[in-house]
């Protein structure tokens, strides 16, 4: 009986924790994307996807848009700015003044630093300290990951050539899903070395 009566009270106190959680949320106008981290737990893969149409369609018309959440704040700060755009990585990507400070707004807002989800907080303590990584390649969270990979089967894949194209073998990195079970790395179907780590 004095169990059940603890059972009763812990679901009575959660049941008032959530509602509180919702309502103290309309009040002061707290961040949805908080509140849909907090209660949905599937967000714990991956990346917070990209949701905003100019920033898909500027950055995604010369490469894949890269979700803000692979990179702390201080990259896109000096990654997104006039003089940086000029010479973006050897190509000339320069953008409107309007457009440059939406584009960096959204990514700034939606950097490693600022994300709920867990790939992005890993990204983010491991970004802490030091310069701001320019390349999500160069990060040690990323190269750990693919280190185990032959070269032969990225640089030497002609449908990949390097791991800057993160869409070439994550089937859904569109999606911000980059789990081990969603890798395909074009004609190496069978390698299963993503999941021996």
């Amino acid at each position: 009986m004095m169990q059940r009566k603890w059972k009763i009270a812990a679901l009575l106190a959660v049941t008032l924790l959530t509602g509180s959680v919702y309502a103290s949320a309309e009040e002061y106008s707290l961040d949805y994307d908080f509140l849909s981290w907090l209660f949905d737990f599937q967000r714990t893969k991956g990346v917070k996807p990209v949701t905003d149409k100019q920033y898909l369609e500027e950055c995604g018309a010369c490469h894949f848009a890269y979700q803000p959440g692979l990179l702390p704040a201080k990259s896109w700060e000096a990654l997104l700015n006039d003089e940086a755009l000029r010479k973006h990585f050897g190509v000339n990507a320069e953008l409107d003044n309007d457009t440059l400070k939406d584009i960096r707004d959204y990514a700034i807002k939606n950097s490693a630093g600022n994300s709920w989800y867990k790939q992005s907080r890993k990204i983010a303590a491991a970004t802490e300290q030091g310069p701001a990584p320019l390349r999500i390649t160069e990060l040690r969270y990323i190269s750990r990951k693919h280190h185990d990979i032959p070269e032969k089967m990225i640089k030497g894949n002609k449908d990949v050539k390097s791991l800057s194209f993160c869409d070439k073998c994550h089937t859904q990195a569109g999606k911000g899903v980059y789990d081990p079970d969603t890798v395909n790395i074009p004609h190496y179907p069978n390698w299963d070395g993503w999941f021996n780590k």
